[in-house]
């Protein structure tokens, strides 16, 4: 007999109408109610999600199919992963039974779920089953047992799983209860390839034919409209997140990483600038509310949130959606609080870890932006200090502009301000101008050059801040003003290229200086290294040294740039000793975000945790990349009473040790 089974066993085709209409109405309410939310969204102004529309597509469906951002972090992504699989499967399961009842069988008189197709198809179902069961349940239990600290825990979810799971295992119950009347009678082999089903339908084997009938048919109705129901409430509850969290990816910000809108501070249109209310985000901002899955791994990674402040990037997605379909007036500023505000690193390890791809750091800026532009507002005085010493000085120290390239004297570098050329222009930003102990790093990054046979040149006084802190703080009018007198400089000395010892210089030379038409192209001093020695034209003598190395934020999260600063401590003889946070999982400095021109007055010191894990390595030297970092390091030692057991060295400073003698 060839292995198949009855479609609408025990209820009838005549089930097919009634089920297509409440298909029809959990749809109609389904699509209703994210109608709704839809017009919530709209609260929301204009944001451009539609470019490149092919490569959204495709971002969203592979992440949605294969789960990838879920599976960044192992425990519960495998979990949730493979109950995702294994719910699909059992949908697709569904897809193909509709399309044999009631299209191939009746129009074509083709059943293909039959022979060796059938078995395969039912052993697959079952153990898609078991699986989703399994999974769920561990969920349940990571969610409602252990409840992880700052998981808070509603209605919904309690909701989303026990349908879920009755759902399940209902369906199993129904299959037990056809086997039971059928299958295990007529063809005990068959039943095999229905493990789950078997093992349910022993406790039926020896009910009456008419009380095991009754039971199937009540099972299936049940099951049915557990279904539908399910289906109708998913906007309502937090499983839209179904739906919300694929077309999140779908509507990606796609632009590099870090990118931050452009005001434009002409327009006299506009009468207030950043976000004091919902209305003043953009639509995506909230509409990331409603992709949440309040999962807290955004949280977990947030450097704030794990020094005891009370920053939660969960929690501030969560308030701006909150006021949105509150519906009613709230000043988003004093919900979320200037105090979580402020404490932000802007390092991005919330959106690097994110599922659903949520834009938190822009939502933060905005609100600072309001701070900082309409209410004059900071997060100290000596903020404020270092915010008028570069409106007036283009430095944050104060000290005369008409000093900034005076460590380079005696040094091979040619003067742009004094009529020298060079192919390369370095850009050295306020620390390696100003402050001695990245003065070191600066004479180190020249001497490398010249050992290559580089010419580099550097704007001396024409240079200013390039602005970075400043913006990240809020104030965009102030950095667009240096901006502009940068950009100005840089177009009449004539270079090809620029390179930066500051990943913060980077990054905002490279990606935001672009809005405003610098399109030279920009390098992080480490990848130039890298090429320089690959190339052979640096040429190095290695000695061994043990050390731990620090991936900057702006480095990792935003550029990716992640082998090259190690190839080059590779070549120098080094011995790395990873931390327990490295690479893109990389833990903050704490001097990001504009920070590093802050006093942390709340929780623990950022720069004192991460420093504790390098000493946790048990190498004696932390390798930089960055002079925020250097700064934040030689700090966090100090406080952190590792003196002499730890001492932080830029990653130049190693390299210039090593040259080769010609």
């Amino acid at each position: 007999m060839d292995a198949t089974r009855e479609i609408y066993w025990n209820v009838g085709h005549g089930a097919a109408l009634p089920m297509y209409l409440f298909a029809f109405l959990a749809v109609a309410v389904c699509a209703y109610g994210f109608y709704r939310r839809l017009r919530v969204y709209r609260q929301g102004t204009a944001l451009a999600r539609r470019d490149r529309l092919f490569e959204r597509i495709w971002r969203g469906t592979r992440n949605l199919f294969g789960q990838l951002r879920v599976l960044r972090v192992p425990a519960p992504g495998i979990t949730h992963a493979f109950f995702f699989w294994g719910f699909l499967t059992l949908f697709l399961g569904t897809l193909l039974v509709m399309l044999q009842v009631d299209f191939t069988e009746p129009l074509f008189d083709l059943v293909f779920l039959r022979g060796t197709f059938y078995k395969i198809f039912s052993l697959a179902l079952d153990l898609a089953g078991l699986i989703a069961i399994g999974m769920l349940l561990g969920l349940a239990v990571r969610r409602f047992l252990y409840r992880p600290r700052g998981l808070k825990i509603i209605v919904d979810d309690y909701l989303a799983h026990l349908s879920l799971a009755a759902i399940l295992v209902t369906g199993f119950f129904i299959e037990g209860a056809r086997m039971a009347a059928t299958e295990i009678q007529t063809d005990p082999a068959l039943a095999w390839f229905s493990p789950v089903g078997l093992l349910a339908a022993q406790p039926m084997l020896g009910m009456e034919a008419a009380a095991l009938g009754s039971l199937h048919q009540i099972l299936w109705w049940v099951h049915f409209f557990l279904a539908m129901g399910v289906i109708g409430l998913i906007p309502f509850i937090k499983l839209r997140h179904l739906f919300t969290t694929p077309a999140n990816s779908l509507f990606a910000d796609l632009r590099p990483r870090g990118a931050i809108a452009t005001l434009n501070l002409e327009d006299e249109k506009i009468e207030r600038y950043g976000a004091e209310a919902v209305s003043d985000l953009a639509w995506k901002d909230i509409f990331d509310a409603d992709a949440c899955m309040a999962c807290k791994r955004c949280q977990d990674r947030c450097p704030a949130w794990q020094t005891d402040k009370p920053l939660s990037p969960m929690r501030i997605v969560q308030q701006v959606g909150e006021i949105a379909f509150a519906r009613a007036p709230a000043n988003l500023i004093e919900t979320v609080t200037t105090e979580a505000l402020w404490d932000c690193t802007t390092c991005r390890a919330c959106q690097e870890i994110c599922p659903a791809e949520i834009e938190h750091v822009n939502k933060i800026l905005e609100m600072r932006r309001s701070l900082v532009l309409m209410q004059g507002a900071f997060p100290g005085e000596e903020v404020m200090t270092a915010v008028n010493n570069l409106e007036v000085n283009s430095n944050p120290f104060g000290l005369a502009y008409a000093r900034r390239g005076d460590w380079a004297e005696g040094l091979p570098i040619e003067r742009l301000d004094e009529g020298g050329t060079a192919e390369v222009l370095y850009f050295a930003g306020c620390y390696a101008s100003f402050d001695r102990r990245n003065q070191q790093v600066a004479h180190s990054f020249v001497r490398l050059c010249a050992s290559a046979g580089v010419r580099i040149g550097f704007l001396g006084k024409d240079e200013k801040c390039c602005g970075e802190p400043l913006r990240k703080l809020g104030n965009e009018y102030l950095y667009q003003g240096k901006a502009v007198e940068n950009i100005a400089r840089i177009r009449a000395a004539g270079v090809q290229r620029i390179v930066t010892t500051c990943p913060h210089c980077f990054n905002t030379l490279g990606v935001d200086y672009r809005d405003l038409g610098l399109d030279l192209p920009v390098e992080h001093y480490t990848v130039f290294l890298e090429r320089l020695l690959r190339e052979g034209r640096l040429k190095v003598a290695p000695q061994a040294f043990a050390c731990t190395y620090h991936d900057s934020c702006t480095l990792a999260r935003y550029a990716d740039i992640l082998q090259e600063p190690r190839a080059v401590l590779k070549a120098a003889g080094g011995q790395l000793q990873e931390m327990q946070k490295s690479g893109n999982e990389t833990f903050c400095c704490g001097g990001g975000g504009g920070r590093v021109l802050a006093e942390e007055t709340r929780g623990r010191r950022i720069n004192v945790t991460r420093v504790a894990m390098a000493v946790e390595t048990g190498a004696p030297l932390l390798v930089s990349n960055c002079p925020f970092c250097l700064t934040m390091f030689e700090d966090g030692i100090k406080t952190g009473g590792h003196e002499g057991r730890l001492q932080v060295r830029d990653l130049a400073e190693i390299l210039v040790e090593r040259i080769q003698p010609e």
